[in-house]
C-alpha cells in the first residue's frame, strides 16, 4: 500500500512516530513489558509524571500514545506561548469536565521548564493538588532545576535515555520496510556503514537519524536497475556535522559533570576548560555549569581562598547580565581560577559533621544562650551568666557554646 496522501506533506519523522507503546523504541527501563509506567498508562491509571530527556528520545511521542489510550479528556498547552490566562482556561475547562461528567484531564504541557517559576507553576501546582488534572510534563531540563519543588513531589520523574546506535539503526530498518508511512514500496540499498553512520551522528536522536535518512532518498537518483543506493559518502553528505552531545549512553552527562568537577578539584585547568567546551557544545544550560562552579568554589577552595566563590558569583552574574556566547569569558576565567587556587575541603566537611550531629543530638538551648531581650525572659532565667567576648581582654572568653549533655565538637580544621 502506498504512502496516504495526506501524509505526503509531513516530515519522515513526523510520518513514523510510533502509535502505540508496541512500536515505541528504546527506553525499556521505564515502558518495557510490566515496568512501571507501562502500567500506569495499560490501566490508564496515570499519575502526574515529568518526562526528562534529551531531544529526540520519545517524550511527546509517549504523551500522544497516552492521549489515544486513555479515556480521560487530554488537552495540550504550549509552555514557549501560554500566559497564566491561557492556562487557567484550560484548567477551568479540566474542572468543568470533573464536576459535570466526572472525568478526569490530563493536561501535557511540551517543554515544562519553560514555564516561569511563580504564577504560572504554581497555578498547575493548585491544580495537580486538588485533583482537578493529571500532568504530564516533557522537558530536555533538568527538573530539579527548574521546577517548583512542590509541583516536582507531587510528581513521579521518569528519566528517558538516549537510544542506542542499535536502537536507531533498528528504528532505520524499520522505515525502510514500513510499506504504509515509510519506504516500503521503493527499491532502497543502505549500506551496513551507511546506516552505522546516520546512527553515530544522530548521537541517539531517533528524530536527526530518520531526517538524515529521508533527506538521502529525497537527494540521490536511481540507479539503472531502478534502485537507490545510499552509502556511507552519501551519508556523510546528509549528515555532516556530528551532533555534540555527552554520549549516546544517556547518563554520560553526569559523566562529563563529574569529569568537569574533578578536573577542577585536581587543578587541572586545560581539563576542565575541554570538558566545559563539551557540555557547552552539547546543549548544556550555562546556569547548570555555573551553579557547579559556585559550589566547586565552596566545597573543594573555600576558606583557603575565598576570592574564588565572587571570580564564580562574578561569572554568573556576568552569564545573566550578558549572556552567551560572551559569557563563557568569565566563565573560563573563573573555572581557570579556581582549578589553579590552593585546595581545602575544611567548609565543606565542618558543615557536614555538624548537621549529622545536628540530626543526632536535638538538646535545649542552655539557659545562658537564650533569649534574654524579650518581656518576661529574665523571670526564666534568660541569659543569666552569659558572658560578653566584647567585655574581656582581646574581645575573647572561655565559654561553653553546646548544649550541656554535649562535649564541644571540633568541626572546623583550618589546615585540611
Amino acid at each position: 500500500m502506498a504512502m496516504n496522501n495526506n501524509n505526503k506533506s509531513k516530515p519522515l519523522a513526523e510520518k513514523m512516530r510510533p502509535r502505540n507503546l508496541d512500536e515505541f523504541y528504546g527506553q525499556k527501563k521505564i515502558i518495557g513489558k510490566g515496568k512501571l509506567l507501562r502500567r500506569l498508562i495499560e490501566t490508564d491509571n496515570l499519575s502526574s509524571i515529568i518526562l526528562f530527556g534529551p531531544p529526540g528520545v520519545g517524550k511527546t511521542t509517549l504523551a500522544l500514545i497516552i492521549s489515544k489510550e486513555t479515556k480521560c479528556e487530554f488537552l495540550k498547552i504550549n509552555a514557549t506561548t501560554a500566559g497564566v490566562k491561557e492556562i487557567k482556561e484550560q484548567l477551568n475547562i479540566a474542572e468543568e469536565n470533573l464536576k459535570l461528567y466526572n472525568k478526569k484531564t490530563i493536561v501535557f504541557i511540551d517543554e515544562i521548564h519553560s514555564l516561569k517559576r511563580g504564577a504560572q507553576q504554581d497555578v498547575l501546582l493548585d491544580a495537580v493538588e486538588k485533583g482537578i488534572i493529571v500532568l504530564i510534563g516533557a522537558t530536555t531540563e533538568n527538573p530539579f532545576f527548574e521546577l517548583n519543588g512542590a509541583l516536582l513531589s507531587r510528581s513521579k520523574i521518569f528519566q528517558l535515555e538516549r537510544l542506542s546506535s542499535e536502537e536507531i539503526i533498528e528504528i532505520l530498518t524499520n522505515v525502510l520496510k514500513d510499506k504504509d508511512r515509510g519506504y516500503g514500496n521503493i527499491s532502497i540499498e543502505v549500506t551496513e556503514n551507511a546506516l552505522l553512520h546516520f546512527a553515530e551522528l544522530s548521537s541517539g536522536d531517533a528524530r536527526s537519524a530518520i531526517s538524515g535518512l529521508e533527506l538521502a532518498v529525497l537527494s540521490t537518483n536511481r540507479n539503472n536497475d531502478g534502485k537507490i543506493i545510499i552509502d556511507k559518502s552519501v551519508a556523510e553528505e546528509c549528515m555532516q556535522k556530528k551532533i555534540v552531545s555527552y554520549d549516546k549512553s544517556g547518563d554520560n552527562h553526569y559523566d562529563i559533570t563529574s569529569a568537569f568537577i574533578k578536573s577542577l578539584r585536581g587543578s587541572d585547568p586545560d581539563a576542565a576548560l575541554y570538558w566545559f567546551s563539551r557540555m557547552i557544545l552539547g546543549g548544556e544550560d550555562p546556569r547548570f555549569i555555573v551553579r557547579r562552579i559556585i559550589v566547586h568554589a565552596s566545597e573543594d577552595v573555600g576558606l583557603k581562598d575565598p576570592t574564588a566563590m565572587l571570580l564564580a558569583q562574578a561569572a554568573s552574574n556576568a552569564l545573566e547580565t550578558v549572556g552567551m556566547p560572551e559569557a563563557r569569558i568569565p566563565i573560563a576565567e573563573a573555572i581557570i581560577y579556581i582549578a589553579n587556587a590552593p585546595k581545602s575541603n575544611s567548609v565543606v566537611t565542618a558543615i557536614n559533621n555538624a548537621m549529622e550531629d545536628a540530626a543526632k543530638y536535638q538538646y535545649r538551648v542552655p539557659i545562658h544562650l537564650r533569649d534574654s531581650h524579650y518581656k518576661g525572659a529574665k523571670s526564666f532565667g534568660n541569659g543569666i551568666d552569659y558572658k560578653y567576648p566584647h567585655n574581656y581582654p582581646g574581645n575573647y572568653v572561655e565559654q561553653k557554646y553546646f548544649p550541656d549533655e554535649m562535649d564541644n565538637r571540633k568541626y572546623y580544621n583550618e589546615k585540611k
